[in-house]
Formats: structure tokens, C-alpha cells, sequence
């Protein structure tokens, strides 16, 4: 059987991500520096990521929205630290119409201030609280160094934004959804193990009280932050007015969160369990999780081929029927690979006559297996739950093989070359500018139990130290 060509992880980890962006079809770079064309197969694979996190943003209590891409230059400096975060990145438009415009627009670099000026008209009594809201959209943030669904100048998106009664509310919600939303979605449906940690305040968001994230090991050993989850306080909604007269009668400011992940997923989706023979999709996550390939369309098997993809799809599987016979049986195995289908189920005259197929899990290089066709949906669905956890436990082995306990700064910046390190935080307290100079940042900050510190100033914290994307 053909095979594909790949540049070996080992070899090039770069490289070999590049060739499966190109290779399994998911993405093309677009006509503008640091743009990207996402194609067919990766925007299905974005549209299951959409649809998982949008059930559980949803059963959170948050409704969708959608705010206006251009946002007055005037609404970014409402807020100073927020700007000054964001002012690198800004792509800002003066001229439209072939006229200079009277004020400049920025296209939205992230929405907090275009949004939270219309949440000063919405808010008024604490009875309009908790107000909590979502937008899928997308945004553009001028990348110096992009790399497809990694960073990249335009992405997809979804930016969660609330308002709350109490400080004690809005740390509760945040916390929410980077556990029930966040987590949940990273382990049980991509089937990646995340730390889940309080970022730096070196790290944190610009204008946030505090930022909570998600931190993925790669198949490099670098780390990838996969969403976050921020603290406002009240920050925005004092230089946006948002107030709401209490139970008392006071007048009192809001609380807020906001919070957000990306297209940059489906990047986490390729390095954290990508192969030398391509993607390798996660059943929960798979918008085709089997493939019915036929071999030969000789003695009826393309209409018996036909059924069985219709019987499975009849067991609640996600299925395609691949009866391109005028291609070679080879190169059309290769291409499932490439694209990372969990499960192929190879179709011919002869297994036919057999009673047989051939099941192939691409979770397991080159382990195929001769199945009846009896009983054959339930028999893949306990396929696709064994690929499922066989992909986390992959994932957790590699992360915890690569994770190394250090004492010391120096310690620290050995191991982080390769993997992880954990390492006291009152070691390196005072040394994350010359971590940075070694291109290592502290990723998350956690209790011992591995819990989330109320304060980095809390005592006792453990460091993550890594490489990161």
C-alpha cells in the first residue's frame, strides 16, 4: 500500500506540521500575510469543536450574540492597560468610502469594549443580572510570525463576556467555564490532558484582575495554551459605566469575566496527537468517524458496501461511504490516514463472500483486524470508546514521561528544554524575565493538590516552566 510523505516528527517537528496542515487538506495560507484558508475537512473539524463547546457554553447559562467587527478607536482607550496590551496588534482603519474617516476604526483585536458599552445600556438593576453572554466571530490581531491555526493575523473564535452582581459571583462563573466548559471539552472530547492553572501576573490578560488558562503538552514537549478565562473585576465596567442600582438601593459597579478559544485548537488537535502518517482525530471530536472503503466493485459489494455504511450510520456513527473504485485502493487508505479517520472498514468481494471485513484503527499503526459482519455497528461503536481513552492515555503517558520535578531555577531551565518542569514558585518568583530570555515562560501557577491559587501571591505554588507556542 502507498504511503504518505511526511517529514518525520522526530526529524522536523515544524515541518511535519506543516505538511499535515497541507496533506489531510485542513488549511491553506490565504493571499494576505498571516491569513489562512481553512478548507472543507478542517472547517468540519472546527464545526464539531463549535457545536461540543457552544452544548456546554449554552448549558452554562450564556446566549449568542454577535457585536460589530469595527469597534471606534476612541472605546479601546477607555480602558489604558487593555490598549497598551493590544496596541502592537492593532490593524486600525483610517480611510473608507475614499474619504479619511473623522475617527478611526480598529477592527476588533477582541470584543470587551465594544461589547461592554452596549452592557451600559443593558444594565440597570441587579434584576438584569447575571448577564451572560457569547459570540462566535472572528478577529484580527497583526502576527509578526504566524503559523496556520497557531497564530495567524485573522481567526475564529468565541469570546464569552459577563456581568455580575458580586466579585464572588464572576470568579465563580469564570471558574465555570474553564472547567465545565474548557476542561471538559479538552479531556473527553479532543482527549487531551490539560493543566489547569492561574497565569503569571506577567502572563495575565491585558485589563484582568486575574486569567486562568488550560495548558496542553505537544508532541514536541512544548506547551500550547488552549483557551482562558479571565477576572475582570471592575475594571471595564468603570471605564464603561455599567451600573446597576442593588437590593439596597446603592448604586454599585458590575463584576465581569470574559473568555475564549480558538481556532488554535484544531493546531492542539494535530500536534498533540498527530503521527508520521498524518492526523489522528479523537472518535468524540471525528466529523467522519468511519470510513466504509470499498476495494472492488465486483459481485454486488458496492451495494452491500452502500448498506453496511447505512447500517452504522443507523448505529449513531459518523460515516462515509468511499466507493471511488476509478482511484487506487492505496492511495485512497493513505488519504483516511492523512485525515485521521478513527476507524476504516475496508469492503471487498471476497470478505464479502466470507461474511468478513476488514476493520483498521488508525489509532494503532498497521493493526488491522478480520471482523464478521454480524453484528458489526455495535462492534465499532466499543471501537471508537476504546480509541477514545486509548488516545487521552496516549497523551497523559507523554506529558507525564516528559514532566521533570525541579528544585531550582537552573534545574527548571534544563528540563524545560524538552518537556515540562514543575518547580516551586518562590524559586523563580523573581526570575520570569530571564526565563523569557531562554524562551521559557511560566505556563500556570497551581496549589499542591493541583488546584487553582486564589493569588499568586498564595504560599506553597508549584510552576509549570516550558517552551510554549
Amino acid at each position: 500500500m502507498a504511503k504518505a510523505v511526511l517529514t518525520s516528527k522526530s526529524e522536523d517537528f515544524p515541518k511535519w506540521y506543516q505538511d499535515v496542515v497541507a496533506k489531510a487538506e485542513l488549511a491553506d495560507n490565504g493571499p494576505v500575510r498571516g491569513t489562512m484558508v481553512i478548507r472543507p475537512y478542517g472547517y468540519a473539524i472546527w464545526e464539531r469543536m463549535q457545536a461540543e463547546l457552544d452544548r456546554r457554553i449554552k448549558d452554562a447559562g450564556a446566549q449568542n450574540a454577535y457585536f460589530p467587527l469595527f469597534i471606534p478607536e476612541s472605546y479601546l482607550k477607555r480602558e489604558a492597560e487593555h490598549v497598551e496590551g493590544f496596541s502592537p496588534e492593532l490593524a486600525v482603519v483610517t480611510h473608507a468610502g475614499g474619504k479619511q474617516l473623522e475617527e478611526a476604526v480598529v477592527v476588533r483585536p477582541t470584543s470587551e469594549t465594544i461589547i461592554n458599552s452596549f452592557f451600559s445600556k443593558w444594565v440597570q438593576s441587579h434584576r438584569d443580572l447575571p448577564l451572560l453572554i457569547n459570540q462566535w466571530a472572528n478577529v484580527v490581531r497583526w502576527e509578526l510570525r504566524p503559523r496556520v491555526f497557531l497564530r495567524t493575523t485573522e481567526f475564529l473564535w468565541q469570546e464569552g463576556h459577563t456581568a455580575h452582581a458580586t466579585q464572588d459571583d464572576a470568579r465563580a462563573y469564570s471558574l465555570r467555564i474553564l472547567h465545565e466548559v474548557y476542561e471538559d471539552f479538552a479531556v473527553n472530547v479532543m482527549a487531551l490532558p490539560v493543566l489547569v492553572g492561574r497565569k503569571t501576573e506577567r502572563e495575565r490578560f491585558a485589563g484582568a484582575d486575574a486569567t486562568y488558562t488550560l495548558e496542553g503538552m505537544m508532541g514536541d514537549g512544548k506547551a500550547l495554551q488552549m483557551g482562558t478565562s479571565h477576572e475582570l473585576g471592575q475594571n471595564f465596567a468603570k471605564a464603561f459605566d455599567i451600573t446597576f442600582q442593588s437590593t439596597s438601593g446603592t448604586s454599585e459597579h458590575a463584576w465581569q469575566t470574559s473568555w475564549g478559544v480558538s481556532t488554535r485548537l484544531v493546531g492542539a488537535l494535530i500536534m498533540g496527537h498527530g503521527d508520521d502518517a498524518g492526523l489522528r482525530v479523537p472518535p468524540a471530536l471525528a466529523p467522519i468517524q468511519a470510513v466504509v472503503v470499498l476495494v472492488r466493485d465486483e459481485e454486488g459489494a458496492g451495494e452491500r458496501a452502500a448498506a453496511l455504511a447505512a447500517e452504522l450510520r443507523g448505529a449513531g456513527i459518523r460515516v462515509q461511504l468511499d466507493d471511488r473504485v476509478e482511484t487506487g485502493f492505496g492511495r485512497r487508505a493513505v488519504e483516511w490516514e492523512l485525515k485521521g479517520v478513527p476507524v476504516r472498514i475496508e469492503v471487498g468481494p471476497r470478505d464479502l463472500a466470507a461474511g468478513t471485513v476488514t476493520l483498521v484503527r488508525r489509532d494503532v499503526a498497521a493493526e488491522k483486524a478480520t471482523v464478521p459482519l454480524d453484528g458489526l455497528g455495535p462492534r465499532v461503536v466499543d471501537v471508537l470508546a476504546d480509541i477514545q481513552a486509548a488516545l487521552f492515555q496516549q497523551a497523559l503517558d507523554r506529558r507525564e514521561s516528559g514532566t521533570v520535578d525541579a528544585a531550582t531555577i537552573e534545574e527548571a531551565r534544563q528540563a524545560a528544554q524538552a518537556g515540562f518542569a514543575r518547580v516551586p514558585w518562590d524559586r523563580i518568583r523573581d526570575a520570569e524575565v530571564d526565563l523569557a530570555a531562554d524562551a521559557l515562560t511560566v505556563r500556570c501557577l497551581q496549589r499542591a493538590d493541583g488546584g487553582i491559587p486564589d493569588s499568586s501571591a498564595d504560599p506553597d505554588l508549584t510552576a509549570t516552566v516550558a517552551k510554549a507556542y
